[in-house]
C-alpha cells in the first residue's frame, strides 16, 4: 500500500488515470493474498491476466518502450512464479517479456534504440525471467518446509493420540489391578461365612416339620440367595486371579459357532437371529478356545439382550493386516457415547440386573492374548464390537 501510494504521489506521471491504474493494481495485489478464489491456480492465472493488462496498458499510457513504469511487469511475474508451477511461470515470464517488447512496434521513424537502450532493454528482459525462477524456487521452498512441518505436526498429533491411548491403557490396567486383588480378597473372605450360612440352610431345610411352609420357604430362599451370590463370588475371582491362557491351534469359526449354541439354548430364550459370515482366509491359528469361548458369548449376549425380539446378529471373520478381525454386529439399541469410554471398566454398567464384569473380563482376555477390541455405536443405530487377534500359525 505505501508502495502504491508512493507511485501515485512521486511517480514519473501523476495523471488521473495512471492514479486509478495504480489503486486498481494495489488492491489486486493486496485481494491475492487474501481471496482463497485468487489462491487457486485458476485464480493464479486470471489475477495475472489482470495485472499484466494493466501494466501493458500503463507502459502504453506512459511511453512505451521508454515508460518508466517498465518495472510494474515484475508484479504479476512474482505473483505466478509464487503460485504456479515452473513451466506455468515460464510461460507467464515469456508473456510479460513479450508484452514489452510489443512496444517497439510503435517506434517511428525517426526514433531508433542507441546502443545503450539496447544494452537497457536486454537488462530489463533478463531481469524477467530471473526474477521469476528465483521467487518460484523460493516459494517451493517455502511450500516445502510447509508440508514439512505439517507432516512433522501430523506425526505429533498422532503420537499425542498414542500417549493418550497408552496413558488411558496404563490408567485402566493400574484401576483392573487394584479391583482385581480387592475383590479377590473381599470374595476370599466372604466364601467362608456364606459355606456357613449355606450348611446351616441346608440343616435347617432338613429338620423343619413338614407342615411348616414358611420356615420351608425361608430356609429354601436363603439357600438360594447364598448360591446366587456364590456366583457373584466366583466371576469376581475370575476378573481378579491372572488368567492361565492355553493357546492351541484352533478355528475360530468353530470357536464361535459353540458360543453361538450357547446363545441359542440361554434361558430365558432370547428371541434372535444369528447369521454367520466367515471368510475363508481365516485359517487356524494360536488361541486359547476355552477363553475366546467365553468373549465371543459375552459379546453376543450383550447384542442379543440390546437387540429389539425378532431382530438378527451378524458374526463377520476375516484377515487383516496380520490380525483376525472378528466383528459382532447388532442392531439394537446402541451405547449412548457419554458411557463409551467407560464400558470396559469394571463394575460399570447400564442394564438393571449385573454387576458390569463382563465386558472387564473380555477385555482382559483379548488384552492377554495380545490383541485388541475396538467399539463403534451410535445411540439407537446399533453397535459393531470388533476383537483383533494375532494371527500366529505357528505351533506352540
Amino acid at each position: 500500500m505505501v508502495l502504491f501510494a508512493a507511485l501515485a504521489v512521486f511517480g514519473p506521471d501523476q495523471s488521473t488515470i495512471t492514479v486509478i491504474v495504480l489503486i486498481l493494481l494495489g488492491l489486486l495485489q493486496i485481494l491475492e493474498a487474501n481471496v482463497d478464489v485468487l489462491s487457486s491456480t485458476r485464480g493464479a492465472l486470471i489475477s495475472f491476466a489482470v495485472k499484466i493488462s494493466l501494466c501493458f496498458f500503463q507502459i502504453g499510457w506512459t511511453d512505451g518502450i521508454a515508460s518508466g513504469y517498465y518495472w510494474l511487469l515484475l508484479l504479476p511475474v512474482l505473483s505466478a512464479s509464487a503460485s504456479l508451477p515452473l513451466l506455468a511461470t515460464i510461460a507467464c515470464t515469456l508473456v510479460a517479456g513479450g508484452a514489452y517488447l510489443w512496444f517497439l512496434r510503435y517506434l517511428t521513424p525517426t526514433q531508433f534504440l542507441t546502443q545503450d537502450d539496447i544494452q537497457q532493454l536486454t537488462l530489463r528482459l533478463i531481469g524477467l525471467p530471473m526474477v521469476g525462477y528465483l521467487t518460484h524456487q523460493l516459494a517451493e521452498a517455502k511450500r516445502a518446509e510447509a508440508l514439512r512441518y505439517q507432516s512433522v505436526a501430523e506425526q505429533l498429533s498422532e503420537a499425542n493420540q498414542n500417549l493418550q491411548k497408552a496413558e488411558a491403557a496404563a490408567t485402566r490396567s493400574a484401576r483392573l489391578a487394584a479391583l482385581g486383588q480387592l475383590s479377590a480378597g473381599l470374595a476370599h473372605e466372604l466364601r467362608n461365612p456364606l459355606g456357613t450360612m449355606k450348611t446351616s440352610a441346608e440343616l435347617l431345610l432338613k429338620n423343619v416339620p413338614a407342615d411348616s411352609e414358611v420356615a420351608r420357604e425361608m430356609a429354601e430362599f436363603i439357600s438360594s440367595e447364598v448360591d446366587r451370590t456364590d456366583s457373584l463370588i466366583t466371576r469376581f475371582l475370575d476378573f481378579a486371579r491372572p488368567l492361565a491362557v492355553r493357546l492351541e491351534k484352533a478355528d475360530v469359526g468353530q470357536v464361535i459357532d459353540r458360543s453361538v449354541v450357547e446363545i441359542e439354548h440361554h434361558r430365558p430364550p432370547l428371541d434372535i437371529a444369528i447369521y454367520k459370515n466367515y471368510s475363508p482366509d481365516v485359517r487356524p491359528f494360536l488361541l486359547d478356545p476355552e477363553l475366546m469361548q467365553r468373549v465371543f458369548y459375552n459379546l453376543l449376549l450383550n447384542g442379543a439382550q440390546a437387540s429389539p425380539p425378532k431382530s438378527s446378529l451378524t458374526v463377520k471373520t476375516r484377515r487383516i493386516d496380520g490380525m483376525v478381525e472378528v466383528a459382532i454386529i447388532d442392531r439394537g439399541s446402541g451405547i449412548d457415547a457419554r458411557h463409551m469410554e467407560n464400558i470396559f471398566n469394571p463394575f460399570f454398567t447400564t442394564k438393571q440386573t449385573g454387576v458390569g464384569l463382563g465386558l472387564a473380563i473380555v477385555s482382559k482376555i483379548v488384552d492377554q492374548h495380545g490383541g485388541k477390541i475396538a467399539v463403534e455405536s451410535e445411540a439407537g443405530s446399533g453397535t459393531v464390537f470388533r476383537v483383533y487377534l494375532p494371527a500366529r500359525e505357528g505351533e506352540e
